[in-house]
């Protein structure tokens, strides 16, 4: 099964950061191991760009940071699937091409009949600030790295 592992976020936004910092750790581990048919990179792109780069995959785990209204502690993990996406944002950011939701992106690619991962995992990790300039994450979101790491690890064996 091709698989693609896809770390999001911007590494200089302090909390944002954390899903790019989970992938660069995968990467590392997995460069011990040959895996010809997983892909790990990192993205600082929502919506269309996304959904492009996840096709002619089979699979998708996606790391992000999240802000959720639950009044999770930061550092907490969610396992989500698109469909829990398709919950938490209902309205889909329907008004411009410009500015849409992974969730429109990959229904119009699966209506264009592109190639596109019939699974797709999110770890989403509960961040505090993404608005100031750090290259590190806040030690409670920090501390979520080796477990989400070691969680997709499990994933992919």
């Amino acid at each position: 099964m091709k698989t693609i592992i896809i770390g999001l976020g911007n590494p200089i936004l302090t909390d944002d950061g954390v899903g790019v910092l989970c992938a660069l750790e995968i990467e590392k581990l997995l460069s011990f191991e040959i895996q010809a048919d997983i892909d790990v990179t990192e993205a600082s792109v929502g919506g269309i760009r996304l959904m492009e780069t996840m096709v002619g995959y089979d699979r998708a785990i996606i790391i992000d940071a999240i802000m959720s209204k639950n009044g999770h502690k930061p550092g907490t993990i969610q396992i989500l699937t698109l469909d829990d996406l398709r919950n938490i944002s209902p309205t889909q950011h329907s008004t411009t091409t410009h500015d849409t939701s992974l969730v429109t992106a990959f229904d119009m690619g699966t209506r264009l009949g592109l190639h596109l991962p019939s699974q797709i995992q999110i770890y989403a990790i509960e961040v505090e600030n993404v608005y100031d300039f750090s290259e590190k994450p806040n030690p409670e979101v920090a501390k979520a790295i080796p477990i989400v790491t070691s969680m997709v690890m499990q994933d992919i064996q």
